[in-house]
């Protein structure tokens, strides 16, 4: 298999106004994720998660190491218009129904108008959102908003989609919905790595993962080998959970 996403040895310090290093959010991070699998990347907030996902999308450099998507630079035009990222956040338009933002984000990807309608009208039907579609989304719940988002971020269908947290804030129903979609887009042949805090959600969707703290690298591997021992990683984290003091005006 090739490698979609290739990180060697990276690294990532955050500094000050004067230079001087504040933490090490990333620590000589190796990470490899193959064409067509679901890859998770595991971790308690804080871990380095969102700083590797920063990284892989060349919204920051690295300090050390190399980062590589489809073999490029991942500021490389030809690798960015191969590329789909949907946020913790689903930043919508409020005003704009669920076509329109289809159709908004179609035309950032340089779509024809035919071609356009046609995938926002496949994408409000897999979604299940077709009895929505010319509703405002400021309107809609949660979990439809993080629907519309998803289809947004694929409309360009490309060959890496990258989800931050996607099931954040969601209710079970809500996702369940959305771990089923992101299984469809890999049984067609989409490359995805998501980031989680929730190892029910890795296990359920992802072929292998990879958890983190402190920016590195805890354990990797597939769902099956190694679920057990990552269980036995966060039962003993849990374990060492001291209780809060009790502020002083509190104890009054």
């Amino acid at each position: 298999m090739n490698g979609i996403i290739e990180l060697k040895g990276v690294s990532k310090t955050f500094r000050d106004f004067w230079l001087r290093p504040t933490v090490k959010a990333v620590d000589g991070l190796d990470l490899t994720v193959n064409e067509g699998e679901i890859f998770g990347l595991l971790g308690p907030n804080g871990s380095g998660k969102s700083t590797t996902i920063k990284m892989i999308l060349g919204l920051l450099r690295p300090g050390e190491g190399e980062v590589r998507l489809f073999g490029l630079p991942p500021s490389d035009p030809a690798a960015r218009k191969r590329l789909g990222f949907l946020p913790e956040l689903s930043y919508l338009h409020p005003f704009l129904t669920a076509r329109e933002t289809l159709l908004y984000h179609a035309g950032l990807c340089g779509l024809d108008t035919k071609t356009a309608r046609s995938r926002a009208n496949e994408l409000l039907e897999m979604t299940e959102l077709v009895h929505a579609a010319d509703r405002q989304v400021g309107g809609f719940s949660k979990g439809m908003a993080r629907r519309v988002a998803l289809a947004s971020s694929i409309i360009g269908k490309p060959g890496l989609l990258i989800l931050d947290e996607p099931t954040s804030g969601l209710d079970p129903v809500s996702t369940d919905e959305v771990k089923t979609l992101v299984k469809t887009l890999a049984k067609g042949g989409m490359t995805i790595l998501m980031t989680s805090h929730l190892l029910g959600d890795a296990q359920d969707v992802c072929d292998r993962f990879m958890i983190l703290n402190k920016g590195r690298s805890v354990a990797e591997g597939r769902v099956d080998a190694i679920g057990s021992s990552l269980q036995e990683y966060f039962l003993s984290k849990i374990g060492e959970r001291r209780d809060f003091k009790v502020a002083p005006f509190l104890a009054q």
